[in-house]
């Protein structure tokens, strides 16, 4: 697997009931593979993954491996309480096609620093599949500072961190104490520019979910330095991205795709659909990025819908 480029946190879509949209789910994939995505993450937070039952998590890995077919790395999160559960679902996952794993931390606990590194050792030791540690202490409460990536260093298994503290100087910091013992992945869609500036390796993405010709023009742009280039573009789709960060940025992102190209916008509970002045005011954000590119689009993006 080569850890770089961008890999979309893919949303699972949904019908208004609820119900597991496959069909949709795996449309999505084939678009966002079809604009040059390099990888894919299926059941991130974005998927809701904890939402889901296991049997809906073992359909919606199956889906994606058939809609994938090979064409780019098809990671999926695996986000559990226990670690017994964690370490058995990650043996299931492979089975089902997962090629490799986004890991959260603990879902029911914070867990100190000991204890985190007994937790990603324990799930790096238990399969042979490569492994992204996602640090989003804003969200889970768990830091996977550089110092226990230190501890986890002897771990083979584990290859690379999502990063989502939003200090743009973690990057730094963990070049300094790690050299390149692990691949680095800006994990905040309106800090992708300044992360690769910095040496940050790929990009596990939300927003590429609505514009990924977009976000993979960007991504590559900076990754050639062409950052003259790349600010106008950053600019443009920064409002827009910002959305990425928001506590609703499932409702958010998934209102985004629906607007762009039509897929389905709904949740599953505990969220709920947004009240119409919020999606309103979401709306006019994702608008007025939807105009601003039609001016500077070029023709024949892949997988779009009439």
């Amino acid at each position: 697997m080569t850890w770089s480029g961008v890999f979309p946190a893919v949303t699972t879509k949904m019908d208004k009931d609820g119900k597991i949209d496959l069909p949709a789910f795996q449309f999505s994939i084939d678009r966002l593979i079809a604009n040059g995505v390099s990888g894919v993450v299926v059941l991130p937070m974005l998927g809701e993954n904890a939402s889901l039952t296991r049997g809906e998590k073992e359909a919606v890995i199956r889906a994606a491996r058939e809609a994938v077919g090979g064409r780019v790395p098809l990671l999926s999160g695996l986000a559990e309480i226990t670690l017994d559960n964690a370490c058995e679902t990650a043996r299931l996952m492979k089975s089902w096609g997962a090629e490799g794993f986004m890991v959260f931390p603990s879902l029911g606990y914070r867990s100190d620093a000991d204890e985190t590194v007994h937790w990603y050792g324990t799930i790096g030791r238990a399969t042979d599949l490569p492994i992204m540690v996602y640090n989003n202490p804003i969200a889970y409460g768990v830091d996977v500072t550089p110092e226990i990536l230190q501890r986890l260093a002897s771990t083979p298994t584990i290859v690379c961190v999502k990063e989502e503290t939003g200090d743009i100087r973690r990057i730094t910091d963990m070049y300094n104490a790690l050299g390149n013992r692990f691949q680095l992945f800006c994990g905040v869609d309106d800090l992708i520019v300044e992360s690769l500036a910095l040496g940050a390796t790929g990009w596990v993405s939300g927003m590429t979910n609505a514009w990924p010709a977009e976000c993979v023009e960007l991504f590559n742009l900076c990754l050639a330095n062409r950052y003259d280039e790349a600010r106008p573009l950053y600019r443009l789709l920064t409002p827009a991205f910002h959305l990425d960060t928001d506590v609703k940025l499932v409702q958010y992102i998934k209102l985004a795709e629906h607007l762009v190209y039509g897929a389905p916008e709904w949740v599953r509970a505990p969220r709920l659909p947004l009240p119409d002045a919020e999606r309103a005011r979401v709306a006019a954000v994702i608008e007025a990025a939807k105009s601003s590119l039609a001016a500077r689009i070029r023709p024949g993006a892949a997988g779009e819908r009439p």
